[in-house]
């Protein structure tokens, strides 16, 4: 391999001033351990979203088997007019200065269905409709808007009984959030990511205990999380979950 080229301001031509700072700042001022730290964030977040990407097909997999089981729908349950993520459900929500307004909060996921059908293209199997869909649209359909439409009747089936909805939600939640800042290249340090990867390989435990055991003997988390550069230690802060309308 070439050798490692010194440091310079070509660092901060690269990632900006205002990106780099915060590598600097959790090194304490030192340059190389900064640059070393960012390398170590890319380096988790790959890792991170392979472990995601595993959860992600378990998910939407598992989800459409236990609906379309039960379906009684003419057409597959993604695709019917009657779908309970097509339908308009409305919902009042705070508006301005304390007033109210009413949501139709299958609005989006009508637009991500019919973006995934005309990707997928005229006559295209349900699977590659499926796999148009992003992670955020699969983590909407445990939100509290769909416990009866969806959870109750379909969901709770893909889950061990007892299994809490509004558990399962805020778990997917944090996740669908952690994605969206490893896909936008964002830092990591404060994250609580010990505990995210618990939560990827729990709700794989929930789906497929089989997955969660292969993942747990294949994933390279663990031995990235305890090679950060340094040992340097930044508090962590619990990723909130992202609104449930933002389905990216």
């Amino acid at each position: 391999m070439p050798p490692r080229p010194a440091d310079g301001p070509w660092v901060e031509e690269w990632l900006s001033v205002s990106r780099f700072s915060t590598y600097l700042t959790a090194a304490g001022g030192r340059r190389e351990v900064a640059l070393d730290l960012y390398e170590w964030n890319c380096r988790t977040g790959g890792a991170l979203l392979r472990d995601l990407s595993h959860l992600e097909v378990a998910l939407r997999n598992t989800y459409d088997a236990v609906v379309q089981t039960r379906w009684t729908g003419s057409s597959h349950w993604l695709l019917a007019p009657d779908s309970p993520l097509r339908v308009a459900i409305f919902r009042s929500r705070r508006a301005g200065r304390g007033g109210k307004m009413r949501v139709d909060i299958n609005g989006r996921s009508r637009e991500l269905l019919d973006a995934a059908v005309s990707k997928a293209r005229p006559g295209a199997p349900v699977g590659k409709v499926i796999a148009e869909l992003p992670f955020g649209f699969w983590r909407y359909c445990t939100s509290a808007g769909h416990e009866k439409t969806l959870w109750v009747p379909y969901l709770h089936h893909a889950f061990p009984a007892g299994t809490s909805r509004r558990d399962v939600d805020e778990r997917l939640g944090c996740l669908n959030a952690l994605r969206n800042r490893i896909a936008h290249h964002e830092p990591l340090l404060r994250e609580d990511l010990d505990e995210r990867h618990r939560e990827i390989l729990d709700l794989c435990g929930m789906l497929n205990p089989t997955l969660a055991r292969y993942l747990a003997s294949t994933s390279t988390v663990p031995a990235i999380l305890a090679a950060r550069p340094a040992n340097l230690a930044t508090p962590a802060e619990p990723t909130r979950s992202e609104p449930a309308e933002e389905l990216v």
